[in-house]
Order: C-alpha cells, then structure tokens, then sequence
C-alpha cells in the first residue's frame, strides 16, 4: 500500500485539473459578485476538503507542506473560492473538531468534509475589530437550551453557510467565553450582505442573532487565549491566499513585459522592469517559504504564534506590494476591468486586513521577541520643565 505521502504530486496535479473550470469562471464570478453554485461542487469532486484532515475523520493525512501547496493550487484558480471553502472545510472544521466532542460532533464533521453542508467563523462585531473585549454577543442557558443574542459582521460566508461557529461571551462561565455551534437556518437569524471591493464573489457579510437557539452540546467553554489556536489557521490560509495573488500578478506582468514594445524594445529589456519583477520573485518565494514552515508545524498540532505573526503581516503586504508593480508594468491595461491584474489589485488589500490588521501582528512579534506587552502609563512633560507654571517661572527670573 502506498504511503499518503506517495500520493502528493499525482493529488495536487490531479487538484489543478480539477480546478481549471473555477479559474475559467473566475472572471465571470468577480463581475456577478457571487460564487458559481458549480465552483463549490467542483471543490468538493476535487477531494481538497479532505487534505486537511486525518483519516479518523475521512481526511487524508497529508503534510503541512503538501496542504499548503494544494492551497495555493485553489487559491490560483479562484481567490474568492479559496477564502469560501477554505473558512469552511479547514478553519471551522478544525474548530470543531478540536474543541467540540466527537462523539457529539462527528456527524456535523463528516457534513462539512463531503460538502453537505458550509459553515463559517463568526467573530468580529459591526462596532468592533480585532479588540475581544469590545465583543457583546452572548450565549445564555434558558430551559433545556441555549440562546445566542448578538451581531458579528464582516462574516466569510455568513450568506450562504449552514452552520456559523460563533465566538462569544459566556456570562454564566463568570467572565467566560465559548464556541457556540449555530444553525443558521432557524428564524432566529437574520443574515445581511455587505458589498466589498476585493475578492467580490467570497459571500461576506453579516449574521444578526436575535434569541437563536443552541444546543447545550454545542456551546463550547473556551478560554480568552485559545482564540488564537483558531486565528492561526486563518492566518495562514489568508498569507496562502495573498502568495498566490502575488504569484498571479507576476505572471500577468512578466508576460506584458516580454511582448509589450516600447522605445524599440521589450519592456523586458528596461532595467527598471526587471529590478521591479525579479523583487517580486524575491518577495514571494521568501513569503511562501515561511508558509510551509507554518504549514509544516501547524499540521503537527503546533501553535507557531512567532512564525504565524510575521508570516501574515509579511506576505499580505507583499502581495500588494507585487500587484502595484504589476499596475506599473501593464499601466493603463491593468486598471481596465476584465483584465487579471485589475482584479488582483482590489483583491490583494482584503487579505491585510482581514483575520486582524497588521500592526496587531506586529504586536504579538514584538512580544516574542522580549518587548514590553503592555501598555506603560508615562507623562510627556515630566523632566521637560513644561510642567512648571510659568508665573513662577516668571517671578524668578524679576527676582
């Protein structure tokens, strides 16, 4: 019998392959701003939702590297697929897997696997961002259940899932939180679309929780600190989706550069074409170099905070970086819609601030690195002498 490991190349070929309806529809789904009903089926014909787990749950075992090239294989073809079944099949999957029952959860698991059903992770608020304290959802026991009263907005799939993995506040926990498992088909809930520049056919938008009710076995207690177990993996699957754009972006760039003619010559040939592209190699092989390294650990069950914390940061940023070069290089053909370019330059920016902006990254590096991580009161005039009134300065110096 062949080791799971022997099958990596023949997987990800026959993925690409299998991918190659998504990305000739890709264009199209941009322009309508809504995912062919056919991109989700294809992904689930593709076998790419069980890449990600093991064989206990119908997965297949794979290596962290191998998962983060099949990634970078979906999110080539289609980056708003990507963010769409990747938030489902991987992030929310291992959400409840870790931290729900099997026992109690293994039907639900099984259902996301094999592309019955979508889900998605519900964490920030219309009001607030990247700050949990600021959060005011609540999970609450009345009778037999469980009720969920809140709003989470700026949700991967919160118009199109079944089921939302909810992160709230659980007051009878003292100042506890949880995971708690939502049916979002209930009458309950209420879900809303918000219009985005980037990535235009990922659903994204808003879930309003009025009451909805909640199995006890779903809610999950969970502490404060563990949130970042379930951020990690978005963190890398976002900087996956963000080398790829970046990949595609230098691919449409090379090709303008060694066809476009200017001056006499290829803009291949200029200098400053060349030291914009060949950074751009630089950039993105550094950037997907650090994603297996994540990828690598976060398989072994690793938590990797330092390495996931630059990698994000780093390789979304790049990615933005590598779409304006591309801008520059095509000039006006790129900022025409329809072409590739146009599009991966709005797509590129909601990878940064998307699973929390950059500089609160940035924090969490500096912690790893010994830097205070706590804010320190301190007062700007002490030892200036501003805080000294200047009547008495005054009076001195008459004196």
């Amino acid at each position: 019998m062949n080791h799971p490991h022997d099958l990596r190349q023949p997987l990800l070929t026959d993925l690409e392959m299998r991918l190659a309806g998504i990305a000739d529809r890709a264009r199209a789904a941009d322009e309508a701003g809504e995912l062919p009903p056919e991109n989700w089926r294809e992904v689930v014909d593709s076998g790419y939702p069980q890449m990600f787990h093991p064989v206990t749950l119908g997965g297949l075992a794979l290596d962290g590297v191998t998962q983060a090239r099949a990634m970078e294989t979906l999110a080539r073809a289609c980056p708003s697929t990507f963010w769409s079944a990747t938030m489902s099949v991987l992030v929310c999957v291992k959400l409840i897997s870790t931290h729900g029952n099997l026992d109690d959860h293994r039907d639900l698991i099984g259902s996301l696997i094999d592309g019955r059903r979508l889900a998605c992770f519900a964490v920030v608020e219309r009001t607030s961002g990247s700050d949990p304290g600021t959060y005011a959802t609540t999970v609450r026991r009345r009778g037999d259940h469980w009720v969920v009263d809140g709003e989470k907005s700026r949700v991967t799939n919160a118009t199109s899932a079944d089921v939302a993995v909810v992160f709230a506040r659980l007051p009878e926990h003292g100042d506890g939180w949880c995971y708690a498992f939502v049916d979002l088909g209930q009458e309950r809930v209420h879900t809303y679309d918000i219009p985005h520049l980037g990535l235009r056919a990922m659903p994204w938008g808003g879930i309003v929780l009025d009451g909805a009710h909640v199995h006890a076995r779903d809610v999950v207690p969970l502490r404060l600190e563990r949130l970042s177990d379930a951020m990690a993996w978005g963190w890398l699957f976002i900087s996956i989706a963000a080398i790829a754009i970046a990949e595609s972006a230098l691919d449409c760039a090379v090709r303008h550069a060694r066809s476009q003619v200017a001056f006499g010559r290829a803009l291949g040939h200029m200098e400053a074409v060349q030291s914009a592209l060949a950074q751009t190699r630089v950039e993105i092989d550094a950037a997907r170099l650090l994603a297996y390294r994540c990828a690598w650990h976060r398989a072994q069950g690793r938590l990797v905070p330092d390495l996931v914390g630059m990698l994000k940061p780093y390789a979304t940023e790049m990615a933005v970086r590598a779409t304006s070069r591309a801008v520059q290089v095509l000039g006006a053909h790129s900022l025409t819609p329809g072409n590739p370019v146009e599009r991966l330059y709005r797509d590129a920016p909601m990878n940064v601030i998307g699973g929390f902006a950059s500089n609160r990254l940035r924090d969490l590096v500096a912690g790893q690195i010994g830097l205070p991580p706590t804010y320190q009161p301190f007062d700007w005039l002490d030892g200036t002498g501003l805080d000294l009134d200047p009547r008495g300065l005054t009076g001195a110096a008459g004196t």
